[in-house]
């Protein structure tokens, strides 16, 4: 596998270093010599990429991630492949594992396993929301990047619960260590599952080992079926007795006993959160960060000095992003706006329009999500190398008239230009404009067609506007083609108008 080193998929991630391994596929970390970023490459081992079913499973986890877009989920951002070896492109996230973490540490801070355990929740609840069962929850499967946020990774074995497919029924997948009864008996497996896998996870954070010990995996996995996880205040006595209710809960060995779905388990974790940081008397690094995120009536049972603390600190970074965001605007003399582009302007008559920073939003009128995909800002931040992407179109066709990203040019504007700067092209886009805000729908007789179709052939190109003296305020930029790729990025689209 060491020989793959140094050689570049596509002519565009070169990989640089083995960070992973598995029977299916090897995890690289690579450098997107497009972006110039770092990134992570799954690739599948050549010596199962002719297994039409491992093949497939594969080319689902991507389907399945793809679809995700969550702080505490490692996003994709690409998927290909190179002689006949797909790959899948992730963020690079630098840090280590919640199980690196563990064995580095032994048991964590209470507080912080708590905070750990919420933050995996919620990003499980977001692939729940969609109908896909992680099935493989483990800490080897949670990174805990450079800020100590937790992000879950690996939907290797993930499947959406409304079709059938490789993982079905009567197959047990998953390591074994934190498998459901139900998964160890091959039964259907549910959201439920992937509690009672965290559950197991939470334990182990707080007891420094994982609850059942064998000589084979396959009698640690009888024993997830036939005995109780052990009693969490013997091993770790500090531990609340509202700590020890839930962890029981999750791992509960009837489903009907256990907690029913995130939303749940979630609301009790934030419960023992304020708890368990009430009796320590302050909280620290990423506990912080959590207890900033819980509902009102939960801060409630912290005491008033570490609310204070905690107010305290998220009252600094506001000042610390404001004095930021003022001295951005001296730099730029940008009125409440992106500012003037690095570029020069396509012609000296010419200059950029200044939007704010939030006026640009997604737009999918005719598939889901309808916002395509979340921080459109990042096409107007005047930034080269922070990309609004599409979703990935893994067959490299739209299947539907559209898909796109429009730009807020409030109050209106005569724009005569329009560039779009893209690390992908070879797209086709169309744009139009309008006065009223869009609806999500299209057609609709309200936009007003403003260029030709073009093909976006460069990585900088200037489409003519045809609006005349008509004052716009929204611009649409109508993705029509994908030009034979399966995600496209707009890195900057910048509107110029007459100079006054």
């Amino acid at each position: 596998m060491t020989t793959l080193l140094g050689t570049t998929l596509n002519s565009r991630y070169r990989l640089e270093a083995r960070i992973g391994a598995g029977g299916m596929s090897t995890v690289y970390r690579a450098l997107d010599e497009t972006l110039q970023r770092q990134v992570a490459i799954k690739l599948m081992n050549r010596e199962v990429a002719s297994d039409s079913d491992q093949l497939e499973r594969f080319r689902r986890e991507a389907r399945a991630v793809a679809q995700l877009s969550h702080p505490h989920i490692v996003g994709v951002i690409d998927a290909g492949e190179d002689e006949g070896r797909p790959y899948i492109v992730f963020e690079y996230v630098e840090g280590e594992t919640l199980k690196e973490r563990i064995r580095r540490m032994g048991r964590l801070p209470i507080a912080e396993a708590v905070a750990y355990a919420i933050e995996i929740a919620r990003a499980l609840g977001a692939a729940h929301a969609r109908h896909i069962v992680h099935r493989d929850v483990k800490p080897q499967n949670v990174l805990i990047d450079e800020e100590g946020s937790a992000k879950v990774t690996d939907f290797g074995i993930a499947r959406t619960l409304d079709e059938e497919g490789l993982t079905a029924d009567g197959r047990v997948l998953g390591t074994t260590d934190y498998v459901s009864p139900e998964q160890a008996l091959g039964q259907p497996v549910t959201g439920q599952s992937d509690l009672y896998s965290l559950g197991v996870v939470l334990y182990e954070m707080l007891a420094g080992e994982v609850p059942f010990k064998g000589e084979t995996q396959v009698s640690v996995a009888m024993k997830h079926v036939r005995e109780e996880i052990p009693d969490l205040q013997r091993v770790r006595p500090e531990a609340s007795a509202a700590l020890a209710a839930v962890v029981d809960t999750a791992t509960a060995k009837r489903r009907e006993d256990r907690y029913a779905d995130d939303a749940e388990l979630i609301a009790d974790l934030e419960e023992v959160l304020a708890i368990e940081t009430a009796r320590a008397g302050s909280a620290t690094g990423e506990v912080t960060s959590v207890l900033r995120t819980l509902p009102s009536e939960t801060k409630r049972r912290i005491p008033f000095r570490v609310r204070h603390q905690v107010i305290a600190v998220l009252l600094l970074l506001i000042v610390l992003a404001g004095a930021g965001a003022g001295l951005a605007w001296l730099g730029s003399r940008a009125h409440h706006g992106t500012g003037k582009p690095a570029a020069k302007p396509p012609a000296p008559s010419l200059q950029p329009v200044a939007l704010c920073q939030t006026c640009a939003s997604g737009f999918n009128p005719l598939g889901s999500p309808t916002n395509e995909h979340p921080d459109a800002s990042l096409a107007i931040d005047n930034q080269l190398g922070t990309v609004w992407n599409t979703q990935n179109y893994f067959d490299r066709t739209l299947n539907k008239a559209g898909v796109g990203l429009y730009v807020d040019a409030n109050p209106g504007t005569t724009a005569k230009v329009l560039r779009i700067v893209t690390p992908t092209p070879g797209f086709t886009a169309t744009i139009y404009a309008r006065e009223s805000p869009p609806p999500l729908k299209w057609p609709d007789p309200g936009w007003v067609k403003v260029s030709a179709p073009t093909d976006v052939a460069n990585n900088s190109t200037d489409i003519q506007l045809t609006g005349g003296s008509t004052r716009y305020r929204y611009f649409l930029v109508w993705i029509t083609s994908l030009g034979g790729q399966a995600v496209l990025g707009l890195d900057e689209v910048t509107l110029y108008r007459l100079r006054r």
